[in-house]
Parts: C-alpha cells; sequence; structure tokens
C-alpha cells in the first residue's frame, strides 16, 4: 500500500516514478515559450506567479532530492525543515526560464536516483519535525503529488 503523503490526492494512486518523468516535461512543454511577462502571471488572485511556482519547484527538487540521498547516507537522519516564503524571497530574482531549466536537470538527477533504488533503499525511515518518522518512499511519493499539484496550476495559467 502506498503511502499517504499531504499530496496523495494529487497523485491520484499513479506511480510516483512515472509521474516524476512526466510531470516536468509537462510543465517545460506548457511553459518553455513564455515571456518573461507570461511568467508574471498567476492562477489566482495572491497567488504565487508562474515563475515563482518554478522556483518553487526547483528548490523542493533541490532541498528533498538533498534529504533522500541523506537519508541514504546518514543514519540516523532528521531532516531540516525550511520556509518555502523565506527561500523565494532569497531566489526572487532568477527568472521563469532560468527556474524551468533548474526544475527539469534537478527532477532528471533526482528520478534516476530514484528509479535506482530497491525495495530496502526507498524503506529506509528518517524523521522530519512536522511528519514525524518517514520514508524515502513517502518522500518519492510526497514530491511526484507535489509536481501535479503546480502542474495543474500551469494548465490554468496556460488557458487564461
Amino acid at each position: 500500500m502506498p503511502p499517504t503523503t499531504p499530496y496523495t490526492e494529487d497523485l491520484a494512486g499513479r506511480d510516483p516514478l512515472e509521474a516524476l518523468g512526466d510531470t516536468p516535461s509537462r510543465i517545460r512543454a506548457l511553459t518553455e515559450r513564455w515571456t518573461p511577462a507570461q511568467f508574471e502571471r498567476t492562477y489566482a488572485p495572491g497567488k504565487w506567479t508562474a515563475r515563482q511556482i518554478l522556483i518553487h519547484l526547483a528548490q523542493t527538487e533541490m532541498a528533498l532530492g538533498a534529504r533522500a540521498r541523506m537519508a541514504l547516507c546518514t543514519t540516523p537522519y532528521t531532516s531540516q525543515p525550511f520556509d518555502q516564503n523565506a527561500w523565494m524571497a532569497r531566489d526572487s530574482a532568477v527568472s521563469g526560464l532560468d527556474a524551468l531549466n533548474a526544475l527539469v536537470a534537478m527532477s532528471v538527477m533526482n528520478r534516476a536516483l530514484f528509479a535506482s533504488l530497491s525495495d530496502a533503499d526507498r524503506a529506509t525511515a528518517f524523521t522530519h519535525p512536522e511528519y514525524g518518522s518517514i520514508s524515502v518512499d513517502w518522500l518519492i511519493h510526497q514530491m511526484a503529488g507535489h509536481q501535479i499539484h503546480h502542474l495543474r496550476h500551469f494548465e490554468v495559467i496556460a488557458a487564461s
């Protein structure tokens, strides 16, 4: 039975490795030809722009990929939470296209790592201050659902 994460509903039973291979490509197809002005559109008033969502996704790939690697190589491991808004403020100068390229590149690395893991590797447990004891498999499922969650935002922006 797959783990339950905050993005389980978004993943909707899909294989997380399949989703991690597909979703960044779908995001790229939607956004790669956008102008800087198009990257500044949002899916709803008061929400992040497409550029900010891409920055957030790239940051998440970086942070959660590092978490998985640390959990696989450090016992015991307790992950460090991060404030997504504070991180966004630090990377606010990144362009939409640069964030897209970073997202795609890091997602390729993470997916390759995840695809190479044995069932025992995926069962590797670590601690998160908010979620308690979780596994690398839980993290993989969370990342896949999180990407799909934000893909829907790009679809709304592209349709507007």
